[in-house]
């Protein structure tokens, strides 16, 4: 499969999980879409390193593939991400009665 099609998916999910952090109000509408991005993000470390270690395996066999890893990691801090994120956001909701951003706005007066 061409890594073309990869990049196309990438930069459609990065534009809605943008359009959604821009656009919305909710908490947690607003985390998913963050999510979204640091997903799209994660699918083009996979793509450029499958196209990258293709090529590398023709002229260096025993490559190694870094960017794999690196997306291993990136879901590590992703899951610890949302537990804390998530935390937070259910406290805000236990104070507020309410996940709407704006209204936290409000609360610093």
């Amino acid at each position: 499969m061409p890594v073309y099609y990869y990049i196309f998916l990438a930069v459609a999910l990065f534009s809605i999980g943008v359009i959604g952090v821009l656009i919305r109000r909710n908490a947690i509408i607003i985390f998913m879409c963050v999510e979204l991005m640091l997903n799209a993000a994660n699918l083009l470390l996979v793509a450029f390193s499958k196209m990258h270690h293709q090529v590398l395996m023709k002229t260096n066999p025993t490559a190694a593939s870094d960017a794999q890893v690196f997306v291993f990691f990136i879901m590590v801090v992703a899951a610890a991400e949302v537990s804390v994120g998530l935390a937070i956001i259910v406290m805000m909701y236990r104070n507020t009665h309410s996940v709407d951003v704006n209204f936290l706005n409000r609360l610093k007066n």
